[in-house]
């Protein structure tokens, strides 16, 4: 043993090629244990096999796993380094990790093999070196005894060639997290087999915030910031290989039989591990991500399908809901073609001045004077049809159409309050709705005041409304930073569809709002017996005592208004007074409804003191109810949309 250890190392000393030294180590211990035939295989960093050296086996055999990634049923040398322990295979024939490649191995007459992993000193797998047997057997003492000291010897042998190609692997090595970058991970998947379904899955994961950390506290943040998510993804991972493609984006490709099992735990767990906050150059900052995963399935013939449909469900992901995770379903990409024709309709609509506002009062439940309107998004058909802005709401999840519509919406408003204005009707505010987009670009603020001071309108008139999916849903500190600066800046805030699925009055406490709107499917419910009454009355309370106003959204019936006046629910907008209508009909309804001087006022928020009461001598208040009874028997049937 001791002159094959002196001849391998003389040939490492000399810098004899490494398939050379490999293979002279293969023979010698062949040598030494007849019947018994040897193999050595080297390990790239995207996790790819290459075959070194083995003399007496079938050439065909190492071409057919060349390149293969490793995995937890890649034969005995595939699963040795992916598990990282030795692993024995006593039936080729029947051993399901085998099922890929026995064939050439038994018709050499090969019926067992024994393979171990070769760790480099700083534990990482560099290769395997495998026994094939005759016989269906594992490996006696002596030959594992062997193995153990050439292992060493193969050691020495890969981490000089590691050395050597130092260029090749930098070429493949992305510099700032050393993980694999885009070219390794190209070829890594083109190693991958698609035999069999479901054993093997692709990650992909975009970071949410890297541009605003970069632009908020410079590109030395964001590269710490990307240091750090790529260890953590690694450490959740291992011993599956994690990629950085570029920018924000990372990969994984899952081989673990446990993860590929449950791979939305893996999602949540790779999510769980970034949501801590994290130093970067002094700024303590949490990572945020969004995956979108797809695993192999029967009739996949390519990897590249399979990275195709994980890129769908990352942009389906980014799309709907960022800081989730989406799995690749067969119809995903109808949805996105879907999705791809409402912005290019929308797109249109914009461009040919087809995006119109529209106006639903907002009213006093207890004198029913208007105090104030929403300002909703309106798309006129070319034929005139009139489309609600809940039927394209996923063109807003574009960046570029949500800051077009948003900029067209605040210039109509402004027009109408002037004109509203200078024909003297009073009115309190105008709501105003906004999207994710406008708060994380930061400029929103400039925009509408630019907008305004041209059309004379103070900003005092202006209710921003933003929903509970992107107040609360995305977990996005921007955010919450953006309507702390608007309203220290003087605006309103309203949360709009409050108690819709993210809704939690602690957070209130941190990033306060002015008014919450209750939704719809609340009121919808109220009567007398059913639950709902008791989170709205509830809700009402708890928000008064924070000083926050309350509006009611979607009241259709009187009974509904009457259980919210019982409640001390002020403020009310819905069908029973009226739809969103156009401009015109919304001077109208301010002219015939608004609040007149002479009431009681005290400066606040749509003119309602503290402990506001009906005044019984207002000349209009007896009729107005009645007036709106008559507004609505007049008015066609609207279609909900």
């Amino acid at each position: 043993m001791l002159r094959l250890q002196n001849t391998i190392l003389d040939l490492i000393a000399r810098g004899e090629n490494l398939e050379t030294t490999t293979e002279r180590l293969c023979l010698e211990i062949e040598a030494q244990l007849p019947g018994v035939r040897c193999s050595v295989l080297r390990l790239d960093r995207n996790g790819l096999m290459h075959p070194l050296a083995g003399p007496t086996l079938p050439q065909a055999f190492a071409a057919s796993i060349d390149g293969v990634m490793i995995g937890p049923d890649v034969g005995s040398c595939g699963s040795a380094a992916y598990l990282g322990i030795p692993v024995a295979v006593t039936d080729i024939a029947t051993d399901p990790r085998w099922s890929v490649f026995k064939d050439l191995i038994l018709a050499e007459g090969l019926h067992a093999c024994w393979s171990r992993p070769i760790e480099g000193a700083n534990g990482a797998i560099l290769g395997t070196f495998a026994l094939y047997f005759a016989e269906k057997r594992g490996p006696t003492d002596h030959e594992e005894a062997i193995v153990d000291a050439c292992a060493a010897l193969c050691t020495i042998a890969l981490e000089r060639y590691d050395r050597l190609l130092g260029h090749e692997r930098r070429a493949s090595t992305d510099a700032l997290t050393d993980l694999p970058n885009r070219a390794g991970f190209n070829t890594a998947l083109a190693g991958l087999s698609c035999a069999d379904a479901d054993t093997w899955a692709l990650l992909m994961i975009d970071l949410d915030n890297l541009k605003t950390i970069n632009d908020t506290f410079g590109h030395d943040a964001g590269d710490s910031l990307l240091q750090s998510v790529a260890q953590r993804i690694a450490a959740v991972m291992t011993p599956d290989p994690v990629f950085r493609l570029g920018g924000d984006e990372f990969a994984v490709i899952v081989r673990d039989t446990e993860a590929l099992d449950d791979l939305d735990t893996v999602a949540r767990q790779i999510l769980a591990a970034l949501d801590e906050p994290t130093d970067c150059g002094g700024h303590m900052i949490i990572p945020r991500a969004t995956i979108g995963y797809a695993l192999l399935a029967a009739g996949d013939e390519r990897a590249e399908t399979v990275r195709r449909h994980a890129d769908f469900a990352l942009y389906h992901a980014k799309e709907t809901g960022r800081g989730g995770f989406v799995r690749y379903w067969p119809g995903i990409g109808s949805a996105m073609k879907h999705r791809m024709n409402v912005i290019r309709d929308v797109d249109a609509a914009l461009r040919e001045g087809r995006i119109q506002a529209y106006y639903q009062p907002v009213v006093r439940l207890d004198t029913g004077e208007i105090v104030g309107l929403e300002a909703l998004c309106r798309l006129i058909q070319p034929d005139g049809e009139v489309i609600s802005a809940a039927a394209f709401h996923q063109a807003t999840d574009d960046v570029h159409i949500a800051a077009d519509l948003t900029q067209r919406m605040m210039t109509m408003v402004a027009a109408d309050l002037h004109s509203w204005i200078e024909r003297g009707i009073p009115f309190q505010h105008v709501g105003i709705n906004i999207s994710s987009a406008d708060l994380q670009r930061g400029t929103l603020y400039d925009r509408l005041r630019t907008v305004f001071d041209a059309a004379d309108v103070p900003l005092k008139h202006v209710i921003l409304e933003v929903t509970e999916s992107v107040y609360l849903g995305q977990k996005n500190p921007v955010i919450g930073r953006q309507i702390e600066a608007l309203r220290a800046k003087g605006l309103h805030v309203a949360l709009d569809d409050f108690g819709t699925g993210f809704a939690s009055l602690t957070h209130l406490l941190s990033v306060p709002v002015d008014i919450i709107k209750i939704d719809k499917s609340f009121v919808d419910r109220l009567a007398a017996d059913d639950p709902s009454v008791a989170i709205v009355e509830g809700l009402i309370q708890i928000a008064r005592k924070l000083g926050i106003r309350v509006i009611a959204e979607g009241i259709e019936r009187e009974d509904q208004a009457s259980l919210l006046r019982q409640f001390g629910c002020k403020l009310g907008q819905g069908y029973l007074f009226s739809p969103a209508v156009p401009r015109e009909i919304a001077f109208q309804l301010l002219a015939r409804f608004s609040q007149k001087p002479g009431w009681e006022r005290s400066g606040s928020m749509y003119g309602l003191p503290d402990h506001a009461t009906p005044n019984p001598s207002h000349p209009d208040e007896a009729d107005r109810m009645d007036g709106w009874r008559e507004q609505a028997a007049r008015r066609p049937r609207a279609r909900r949309r």
